[in-house]
Order: C-alpha cells, then sequence, then structure tokens
C-alpha cells in the first residue's frame, strides 16, 4: 500500500489533476483521491493542495518526490523482474498509437491467436520507457529519441522518414507547418530542425491523425510519419518531400528489461515484431 501510495504521488506530480492522474493509472479520480489521503495519512503530512482546477504539491510532497522518484521506477522494475512469466501471464506491449495502427495491425491479428495472453496499450514515448522501467509493461515500441540513462535493452528497428503532407501541390517548402507536440521530449529533436529550416510550427498536435485530416482538409501543410501514411492511405500526391524532411527520420524502437528476454513468450514477441516491422515498413500504403 506504501508503494502503492508513492507511485500515485509521482504521477500526479507529473500530470498535475487527479483525473489524468487516473487515466496515467488506469484508477478513477476518486481511486486516486483515496490513494493520496491513505498516503498522507501512514506518513503524517500533507501532500497537496488545490491549485485551482490542477493539485499542487507540498514542500514535504515535493521533497519526498524528489528523494524517491530518480530509484522509484527501477525499484519496482526488479520486483517485476523476479516475478515468472508462466504460459498464461498477461505480457504487456506498451506502444505508440501511430506505430501500432502503421505496422503492427496486420501482425497482431494471427499473433494473439497463438498467445492470446499479449495485452497491448498506446503512449507517448516517454510514459512507454516509464512503464518498461517500472515494468508495468514487459516490452515497449517506441517513436522516437529515447530518454539519456534509460537502462533498458533498446533494439533499433528502423528510422521511420517524414512527409509533408498537404491536399494541394506545394512549389517549395512550407513557411510554416502542422506538427506534434515538440515539448514531448521524443519530438524535441524536430523544434531545431525546423528552426534551422525556417519553418514555424504553426499549431502543435498531440496526434499525428489529427494533423494530418486537417492538412488534407486544407488547414495548412503537415509534418507526418510514414505510419500515419499507411494508416491514413494518403495517396501518394498529397505527399511532398523537401531537403530539411532528410533529418526528420524518426528512429523506431523496441525497449525491455534484460531480464524479461529470458522468457520464451517475450523474447519470440520481440523477434517476431523485430523481423516484421521493417519489412511492413517498406510496403507500400493500402
Amino acid at each position: 500500500m506504501l508503494l502503492e501510495g508513492v507511485e500515485t504521488l509521482l504521477v500526479l506530480a507529473k500530470e498535475g489533476t487527479m483525473s489524468r492522474a487516473g487515466s496515467r493509472l488506469y484508477i478513477s479520480q476518486s481511486a486516486v483521491s483515496k490513494r493520496i489521503a491513505r498516503l498522507e495519512q501512514r506518513l503524517g503530512k500533507k501532500l497537496i493542495v488545490p491549485d485551482g482546477r490542477n493539485i499542487k504539491l507540498t514542500p514535504d510532497a515535493q521533497a519526498l518526490v524528489a528523494q524517491v522518484g530518480p530509484g522509484f521506477n527501477e525499484l519496482k522494475g526488479q520486483i517485476f523482474d523476479q516475478q515468472a512469466i508462466r504460459d498464461h501471464s498477461p505480457v504487456i506491449l506498451a506502444c505508440s498509437e501511430t506505430l501500432v495502427a502503421g505496422y503492427l495491425a496486420a501482425l497482431m491479428g494471427s499473433f494473439l491467436k497463438d498467445d492470446p495472453h499479449i495485452v497491448l496499450n498506446t503512449h507517448h514515448t516517454p510514459v512507454i520507457v516509464e512503464r518498461v522501467q517500472a515494468g508495468d509493461a514487459t516490452v515497449g515500441f517506441c517513436a522516437g529519441h529515447l530518454p539519456a540513462h534509460h537502462g533498458l535493452q533498446a533494439r533499433h528497428l528502423f528510422d521511420e522518414p517524414f512527409t509533408v503532407v498537404f491536399n494541394q501541390p506545394l512549389d517549395e517548402a512550407p513557411e510554416c507547418l502542422l506538427t506534434n507536440d515538440l515539448s514531448n521530449p521524443a519530438n524535441a529533436y524536430q523544434a531545431g530542425l525546423l528552426q534551422q529550416a525556417g519553418i514555424r510550427p504553426l499549431m502543435e498536435m498531440d496526434s499525428y491523425t489529427a494533423a494530418a485530416k486537417l492538412a488534407l482538409g486544407g488547414a495548412a501543410p503537415a509534418l507526418v510519419p510514414l505510419s500515419v501514411v499507411k494508416t491514413l492511405a494518403i495517396k501518394e500526391q498529397h505527399c511532398q518531400h523537401f531537403a530539411f524532411l532528410d533529418g526528420f527520420a524518426r528512429p523506431i524502437y523496441l525497449c525491455y528489461r534484460q531480464h524479461s528476454y529470458r522468457s520464451e513468450r517475450v523474447k519470440h514477441l520481440i523477434e517476431t515484431i523485430a523481423d516484421f516491422v521493417p519489412t511492413a515498413a517498406l510496403l507500400p500504403s493500402a
């Protein structure tokens, strides 16, 4: 119960609201509140106070987060390493949404017939890495740059190219683009590349799919990865390449704890994805 409360506080510190913390933890907002209340009772300290629609950590909570936060995921991961992965144990595959849609859909239908206990969920790359570090996910399928010193085994699969999507031809590189969220550490490198190219991010979306659909509707050109082009079956005439895009390829990784690879089920999942995805990336869009 103590670890559960500390984990909830750490997530709440990042998310800022009870509802977002609940979404991250797959529990209700009231369950988040109860966990924090139990932790406050256990420690004998007030940990959070209201701050408009958000919550604010007290100095005691900030000190606790600073002390236990850096090592908490690794502690959970070490506990996870002690658990045996049996034939019917859930194996959680945490994925980027674009990668599931663009590359895994054709594979997982047949794979799940052989191993129905694989569970997929989708997150942004920083959260995927955190979940694998903590043992909350067995394998991560990530897009973009991984954080430094992540401590995981990382299998680089390929570098995914980008294109500029728009509903009409462009004679030259656009002055502004719809992009994904550049504050996401996995995408942060794109901000510098856009600045070097003299291109202004017009709107930063939380979804490449949303950016692509806006572009196809004529709102503005969008910076879109190959997986989204495949998922939406965007026609070739709406995809344009410019010289500045050469530096935008994002690395695609599988990440996992070293101990997990000892499981034949996990090893089979990793090797199957590693064999399938780079080939799927080369196939033409439907």
